[in-house]
């Protein structure tokens, strides 16, 4: 149950845009964009420089989703990761299950 201080969490389909170098999040059911991944690639390394959640859908879940899915994708594909920006840096160090994933720690 949720209780009135607490926002509920909001479903999202993850999604990686490869034209435009980011993985989108969107709200499961309308389509909106409620969050955003950019980053860059290279040979056996994507580079996670910036993410953005719609202010809208901030603190619901949508960052950790974004993350999530595209680790997950990223392990599915043999490489390493560079969390520039912090908030993948943040998640990573509080996910002992995906600091493998760190460039920095090979």
């Amino acid at each position: 149950m949720v209780s009135q201080n607490d926002t509920p969490a909001v479903t999202v389909q993850v999604e990686d845009d490869p034209a435009a170098n980011r993985w989108v999040a969107r709200v499961t059911g309308s389509g909106e964009i409620a969050g955003i991944a950019q980053y860059v690639r290279t040979d056996g390394l994507v580079t996670f420089v910036h993410t953005e959640v719609d202010p809208a859908y901030e603190g619901r879940g949508v960052g950790s989703s974004l993350v999530r899915a595209s680790l997950d994708a990223v392990r599915e594909q043999g490489v390493s990761v560079l969390p520039i920006c912090p908030f993948y840096q943040r998640w990573m160090d509080t996910h002992s299950d995906y600091q493998d994933l760190d460039y920095r720690r090979h």
